[in-house]
């Protein structure tokens, strides 16, 4: 495969969560049991391909929810049997990583075919290479030493830069459908990051963890506050530029929580003098273009300068072309697994991968 996506098919869950403030577990597997076929088929015709036509069949089996993990893996593995195709069970984790090896226009931010050399091109990344990943669920510091081959340097210690963001959106008040962190990022630009006087999280701690917990907390207190000195009853009532202040101050300290630690497991490669010099952002939380720009400083700042790789933001987010593209690069080393006994995890350590 050059990388390019020939079809795709979105079945959104937004609206069927958002009055609840995040997703739930049985209401999700309902929707995925009564979208699956209907995805298929879309991207397929999308595609102008047939089943007899497809190469392979890549699906996550963890970590996720269970529930839901198992109506897309047992459709998989239904397809694979049926038309005997190979079949490769993802690491979600893997799969947003591998996201960052897949060639794609840095210019105009669309995937593009890659060379006559298969899938490898000039634009995608090679290992090894160190890994920052943040997303709803996940925020690691990974060495990246090939498929399957990843040490973890740093992970959190709590919650996840993700859900902080989240967490802190359903504070103000703010729609969460489509996810707290859009909802938070495009409040932010209308604050001022230095009026929420802050704490950053382990400042303490001279390693490569996170912690998020703290400043959720700080968020919510500071937020009262505020809205007590206004004579309001919660943070909700608040007027949207003290939202739009509020919103500021979190991002901008949630940031430097990442660039203080980014920076140390960098000076730490360098130091062993690591041949690594590249840098992918991946996660659902790598679409924030706040945190695109001031990481892409830190590489281009250091005394021998980083190269930054990050899918295009809607490939940053959940969605099929990170298991397609994971399961090519499996499929390329010869690696598959037996769709007749795959399991789903809800608990995947990148152990089990190796």
């Amino acid at each position: 495969s050059d990388g390019v996506i020939l079809g795709e098919s979105l079945a959104s869950q937004h609206e069927i969560h958002e009055q609840f403030g995040g997703v739930v577990p049985g209401l999700a597997k309902n929707a995925h049991e009564e979208k699956i076929d209907s995805v298929i088929n879309e991207a397929l015709a999308n595609a102008g391909l047939s089943m007899e036509e497809v190469s392979a069949i890549g699906v996550t089996i963890g970590p996720g929810l269970e529930i839901c993990l198992r109506v897309g893996c047992n459709k998989a593995r239904e397809l694979a049997m049926q038309y005997k195709k190979p079949f490769v069970g993802i690491h979600h984790l893997e799969a947003h990583i591998l996201m960052a090896r897949m060639p794609f226009d840095s210019s105009a931010k669309f995937v593009e075919g890659g060379t006559d050399e298969i899938h490898e091109s000039k634009r995608a990344i090679q290992f090894p290479f160190l890994a920052l990943l943040v997303s709803g669920g996940h925020c690691q510091l990974l060495k990246c030493l090939g498929i399957g081959n990843y040490q973890i340097i740093g992970g959190t210690i709590d919650d996840s830069l993700g859900e902080a963001f989240d967490k802190t959106a359903r504070l103000l008040g703010l729609p969460v459908g489509g996810g707290g962190g859009p909802a938070v990022e495009a409040l932010a630009k209308g604050g001022d990051v230095n009026s929420i006087p802050l704490p950053i999280p382990l400042q303490r701690r001279k390693d490569c963890d996170f912690s998020y917990a703290g400043l959720k907390t700080a968020v919510r207190m500071a937020s009262e506050k505020l809205a007590k000195e206004r004579g309001l009853e919660s943070v909700s009532d608040l007027e949207m530029s003290d939202k739009a202040d509020i919103a500021a101050s979190f991002q901008n300290v949630s940031i430097k929580h990442i660039e203080q630690r980014l920076k140390r497991a960098m000076d730490s490669i360098e130091d062993e003098e690591d041949s690594i010099r590249s840098l992918a952002v991946v996660g659902g939380v790598a679409a924030n273009k706040e945190l695109r720009s001031r990481l892409e400083s830190i590489c281009a700042e250091r005394a021998d300068p980083w190269k930054m790789f990050v899918p295009p933001p809607r490939l940053c987010t959940d969605q099929g072309s990170m298991s397609a593209w994971a399961a090519i690069e499996r499929l390329m080393l010869g690696s598959s697994d037996e769709p007749d006994n795959q399991e789903v995890y809800a608990r995947f350590p990148f152990q089990l991968n190796e």
